[in-house]
């Protein structure tokens, strides 16, 4: 697992470290004491990964914790002494500190643009504890997730860099259409819909687009019916 600063505590690493089977890696607050500690270090502790780039570790035990050692990971930004910078991390196992910091940790940051982006769509806040109900939420947020994404890819700018939330009161509430019935085929047409063109390429005539990759293009729960996209 990787967190945030303020998740680093003593009460949560003493429990994954003693109740699960889950490593934890953390950033550590860099406030000046540790700042000073980092930098009277010896050179010769850290290990050059590439240019501008060292890493270093060694055990860690924090203040009241009931388990242990942790380990802190150390990172040093910067060629020439006078240019060094540091950065800690704390984790509840003695890892590959290379690995954990140039490749495992940053792909924290791709979790904080998927909520960023897609709270608005049920993720903002649990509003139960009931297990059942909150896996049917999330489970409904990640469908709606993806065919959201699939739509963004397709639009183009500037939509396929809107949040949910833009996306839904500029676009789809935006959207301004009819319905009709053709034989057995559902007929949606939409008015003076943003980037047109991209979308007639990827909806109109949808049921021919279908059955050219091989997929049925009557849908089960609309009473077999198909459904077809215009743009006017």
């Amino acid at each position: 697992m990787v967190a945030d600063t303020e998740h680093l505590t003593t009460a949560l690493f003493d429990e994954v470290h003693q109740r699960t089977r889950f490593d934890i890696l953390v950033p550590m607050a860099m406030h000046a004491s540790l700042c000073e500690r980092l930098e009277a270090l010896p050179p010769d502790l850290f290990t050059r990964q590439w240019a501008g780039y060292a890493t270093a570790k060694q055990p860690y035990t924090l203040v009241k914790s009931q388990s242990g050692p942790f380990y802190q990971l150390i990172q040093r930004l910067g060629e020439r002494p006078e240019e060094w910078t540091f950065k800690a991390f704390l984790s509840t196992t003695d890892r590959d500190e290379a690995q954990a910091l140039s490749r495992h940790y940053p792909k924290r940051w791709h979790i904080e643009e998927f909520f960023n982006a897609n709270q608005a769509l049920g993720w903002k806040r649990a509003g139960t504890q009931n297990l059942n109900i909150r896996y049917a939420q999330m489970t409904m947020a990640l469908i709606a997730q993806t065919v959201i994404h699939q739509l963004r890819s397709r639009l183009g700018e500037p939509m396929s860099g809107w949040d949910a939330s833009h996306l839904a009161q500029s676009f789809f509430q935006g959207l301004d259409g009819d319905i009709r019935v053709s034989d057995d085929t559902i007929i949606v047409t939409y008015y003076d819909a943003p980037n047109v063109e991209r979308l007639r390429d990827h909806y109109e005539n949808l049921p021919e687009k279908l059955l050219a990759q091989n997929i049925n293009p009557s849908i089960p729960w609309l009473y077999n019916f198909k459904l077809d996209f215009r743009f006017r």
